[in-house]
């Protein structure tokens, strides 16, 4: 009978143990997350997928150099945990902006991840004075329509740098032949990009011996791609709720000067820091626009923000 009772309590105590586990295993509740967040870190060197690619061109994954390269990319955007949960929190807050535009211009989706990899879907600035989401420098803004000046900077307005990058990867894509030396000169440029190809008689990007810039660029963009496609692969734990959202809005056309935003934005029931931070394209305090420009500037709607 004692041996009966010991074995039921032995059975007993397992199950508990089986449970214990079992809800520190289910992240569906926040004191389980919590639990998950404490008890369940562990290094992996991790397994490289069968295929890859980005804007459906495959990675040549059997090349012994490529495949080096390709898991290096994976390791380092893997293990720098905060920096890639602060990408995921933002993507869910930009993504939605960003994705519609590249469709309109025939741009494959992947090249959202781009603008991951170049700012980390902030506005940036460069040493070399690129700025915004997609690091823009002056001279190309300019030629692609942009305004830039003290007063207004439109490589920080997310829509119209949006647009600008896309005409300048199809421009590149139509001068390379292919997305993946489109994505290549979005960082070496068309010229540097083509003159290695002639000069190294390749024709294409993973043949070519580039500076580490370059040559991680490609890498770099596809595996951030694998890794925000596939967050739980990738040990990534995170709840809706932990998630960045866009704050709705709607635009005030102007087409005066303003001579002080602050008080134009106390009439619209927000603050000076708010309206900069829906508008980071206006540089300064006021507006000049001696041209009678219209503008369209962005006002969040009521209730997101204390009044």
């Amino acid at each position: 009978m004692k041996r009966i009772q010991k074995g039921l309590l032995f059975a007993g105590v397992l199950s508990v143990v089986a449970l214990s586990i079992n809800a520190v295993q289910d992240p569906g509740t926040d004191e389980n997350f919590e639990k998950k967040q404490l008890n369940d870190y562990n290094i992996y060197a991790l397994t490289m997928p069968e295929k890859l690619d980005f804007a459906g061109e495959a990675l040549p994954l059997t090349d012994p150099d490529v495949y080096e390269r390709m898991d290096r990319e994976l390791l380092v955007n893997t293990y720098w945990q905060s920096n890639a949960l602060l990408l995921f929190k933002r993507a869910h807050k930009y993504f939605p902006v960003i994705e519609p535009i590249l469709k309109k211009h025939g741009i494959p989706d992947d090249f959202k991840y781009l603008a991951v990899i170049e700012s980390g879907l902030t506005n940036a600035v460069s040493p070399a004075g690129a700025r915004g989401f997609w690091q823009i420098m002056k001279t190309t803004g300019k030629e692609y329509g942009l305004e830039i000046n003290d007063n207004v900077d439109e490589r920080y307005n997310l829509e119209m740098a949006t647009e600008v990058a896309c005409e300048y990867l199809k421009q590149s894509k139509d001068r390379l032949g292919s997305w993946t030396l489109a994505a290549a000169a979005y960082n070496a440029g068309n010229r540097g990009v083509s003159s290695r190809l002639e000069d190294q008689l390749v024709g294409d990007y993973y043949d070519l011996l580039l500076g580490q810039e370059t040559g991680r660029y490609v890498f770099r963009i596809v595996a951030l791609k694998e890794i925000m496609k596939n967050p739980l692969k990738y040990g990534f734990n995170f709840r809706d709720k932990d998630l960045y959202n866009l704050v709705p809005s709607y635009t005030v056309e102007v087409d005066t000067a303003v001579t002080d935003f602050a008080n134009f934005a106390k009439g619209f029931g927000i603050n000076y820091k708010i309206l900069k931070v829906h508008n980071p394209w206006l540089r300064e305090s006021f507006l000049n626009n001696s041209s009678r420009k219209l503008y369209k500037i962005e006002i969040p709607n009521k209730g997101f923000y204390k009044e």
